[in-house]
């Protein structure tokens, strides 16, 4: 018997805005095959829904009623004030910038230090270099293959170290929603240092806008990369990022990630240990109101002996808005001194949101220290009467219990200045609560 797979509008959209755009989007003719492949990958699948186990919680088959018109060209009446505006505090930071705007690096936007050795996915393709697809049967990533059209490809020599922070910039523009999909590649050789930032905005009250980004990291051995991932989008956009990322021997691989008050978010992020004797430290803050919905999922794969993982993420939820993390940390066979932990707390300001947490561990190794734990609560009474007969007012002191509930994440943060930073950006959403 043939089981007939019934469409989404959105799923149609797709395939009928990938047939159109196909002839025009860059690369050559291998990259065309590849696309074609990775859209029949998606075809196949469909978007993700609750019977997919990893989506079970992010149902976007029953999200995504419509998907945008795929962003047109180039923007080149973007001004500098534009984006100083759309970036807020981050516009004060003193790093190497990389400005991709609906889709496309706009270089009288950006700059870069000699030391980087950069290209953008846009140049490669049109000069006849190759797009290798990533090996995941995931659905959205596969579609981000099909319709990718540009990215960062930041590549750092061996034992460089990069003094100033590289700010990697995705906005969206214009008075209509639209559709943009970037792949990022960062590369890191033996022995060398960064920091990179990259950070999703909205210009022009592009507020509607939807994404699906990829970002590839590879360490090198002894290598250190620090990488903070900010989405401030919007209430009514849709952002789905991926982060499949492969660690060297000897390596530091530090990753945060804040998402504040974005419609619908999914970060999702694949972590392989490549040698051993390496750590990570993925943590992150999702602060969402009104009917905003945040999902962070990982999969953190100790492949080889003697590594460390470490995974913390702070959630706040008012409203009706809904959270989701979803961490699994898979040890294999030969992976024994194994060192993984993880651990999810959420805080309730409202009796109608809601904070689905899915802690997994995978262990076939006899000799390794893992543990993960879950927590949701609201604000402890106990503790808002012992502030108040100190004579602090209540706003004043609701808003010092959620600030030190969200200190813990924030503290992960190393450096000072963009911990502050952050820290600002978390009180000034609380500020436009309850709070």
């Amino acid at each position: 018997m043939t089981v007939a797979i019934i469409k989404t509008k959105a799923e149609q959209a797709l395939a009928t805005d990938f047939a159109s755009r196909r002839s025009r989007l860059p690369g050559t003719a291998a990259n065309a095959k590849m696309r074609s492949e990775a859209m029949a990958a998606f075809e196949r699948a469909g978007l993700p829904h609750r019977r997919v186990e990893a989506w079970k919680y992010t149902d976007l088959r029953a999200a995504l009623k419509e998907i945008s018109p795929f962003a047109a060209g180039e923007v080149s009446d973007l001004s500098e004030a534009d984006l100083q505006l759309a970036l807020g505090a981050f516009a004060s930071i003193a790093a190497d910038r990389l400005v991709f705007v609906n889709g496309h690096y706009v270089p009288a936007l950006s700059t870069s230090a000699p030391q980087i050795n950069l290209f953008t996915l846009g140049e490669v393709l049109g000069s006849g270099g190759t797009l290798a697809p990533l090996s995941t049967d995931e659905a959205m990533v596969s579609l981000n293959g099909a319709l990718v059209t540009d990215g960062a490809i930041i590549d750092i020599a061996a034992g460089a170290t990069l003094t100033k922070p590289i700010l990697v910039i995705a906005a969206a523009t214009g008075a209509k929603p639209s559709l943009t999909a970037l792949r990022h590649m960062i590369k890191l050789g033996a022995g060398a240092a960064a920091t990179v930032i990259e950070v999703h905005v909205a210009l022009d009250g592009a507020l509607a806008s939807q994404s699906n980004s990829v970002l590839e990291i590879s360490t090198g051995d002894k290598a250190r990369l620090t990488h903070f991932l900010i989405g401030l989008e919007g209430p009514a956009a849709t952002h789905i990022q991926t982060i499949a990322a492969t660690i060297g021997a000897d390596a530091t691989l530090n990753s945060f990630q804040l998402t504040v008050g974005t419609g619908l978010a999914r970060n999702q992020a694949f972590v392989r240990f490549a040698g051993e004797r390496s750590k990570l430290d993925i943590s992150g803050l999702m602060l969402a109101r009104g009917r905003e919905h945040i999902d962070t999922t990982l999969v953190i794969d100790h492949a080889v002996p003697h590594c460390e993982s470490r995974e913390l993420f702070k959630t706040v939820l008012d409203d009706t808005a809904r959270a989701v993390f979803q961490g699994k940390v898979i040890v294999r066979p030969d992976a024994q001194k194994t060192d993984g932990k993880q651990m999810a707390k959420a805080l309730m300001l409202s009796e109608a949101c809601e904070f689905d947490s899915k802690p997994e561990l995978e262990i076939y190794a006899d000799d390794v220290v893992c543990g993960h734990g879950a927590t949701v609560a609201e604000i402890d009474p106990a503790m808002m009467f012992y502030l108040r007969s100190r004579g602090i007012p209540e706003d004043q002191a609701r808003a010092m219990l959620i600030e030190s509930f969200v200190g813990e994440a924030l503290d992960k943060i190393d450096d000072e200045g963009l911990r502050e930073l952050l820290s600002g950006i978390a009180r000034d959403w609380l500020s436009k609560g309850h709070a």
